[in-house]
């Protein structure tokens, strides 16, 4: 949970929550029926992008958290793909973000490994929202002497209606961030020592996930609120 700090980290770790919530705005301030959203004012119109053209339909198969796979891998920390989908990149984030295994690495290994999903752009980037999604230390101990561990899967991966909608009223309004919302449907299946079938509970979430012309996506954030 974030805290009030008296430390210089304090006021930086704010100002990149802010940010995120702009990123947030882009579907909220959109389900609100305003098109106004993400620096509008420095865009370019002439580098105006069209929407990538992944589709977000269905998929019954699972999204690894790295290269392509048949599912989700117990033991291994969760390697970024390389992609310049934010769709494909939002439903590898989300198998990565729900899932972990206590028996192969500690909380720590794995903190790490999902801030090396982040955008190497600091202003934009928000830890603290990726380290939320880790189980606290305190927690992680009791879930590790009982050898409980989690995979995923995701049904389908999306842009936002409201952002969609945004996009097409103004499309050269991400030409400055390249931030994209991608919401993620799946389920999350937890096992433990004695219960190599556990129960599965579905799972979603919205990401917002930076994909710059010639460059691979990265992510931004985990937003509070699944937008539809």
């Amino acid at each position: 949970m974030a805290q009030h700090s008296t430390h210089p980290g304090g006021a930086s770790r704010v100002r990149r929550q802010a940010l995120l919530g702009t990123v947030v705005l882009v579907v909220l301030v959109a389900l609100a029926g305003l098109a106004a959203y993400l620096t509008r004012d420095s865009r370019s119109p002439s580098e105006a992008p069209a929407p990538p053209s992944s589709s977000p339909t269905a998929s019954s198969s699972a999204v690894p958290a790295g290269p392509p796979t048949s599912g989700t891998r117990s033991g291994a920390l969760p390697v970024p793909p390389k992609t310049s989908d934010p769709i494909e990149f939002g439903k590898a984030a989300a198998v990565a973000l729900w899932s972990y295994d206590t028996r192969a690495y500690s909380q720590t290994e794995l903190r790490t490994a999902l801030r090396g999903w982040l955008t190497r752009e600091a202003k934009y980037a928000d830890p603290a929202s990726v380290d939320k999604v880790v189980p606290s230390p305190v927690l992680w101990k009791e879930m590790a002497a009982n050898g409980q561990f989690a995979t995923a899967t995701v049904n389908e991966g999306h842009f936002p209606n409201a952002f969609t909608r945004a996009l097409q009223e103004d499309p050269g309004a991400i030409t400055q961030a390249y931030v994209y919302a991608v919401t993620v449907s799946g389920k999350q299946s937890i096992a433990w020592k004695g219960s190599p079938a556990g129960g599965a509970e579905s799972r979603s979430t919205t990401l917002a996930v930076q994909c710059r012309p010639d460059h691979p996506c990265a992510l931004v954030g985990v937003l509070p609120a699944v937008a539809p």
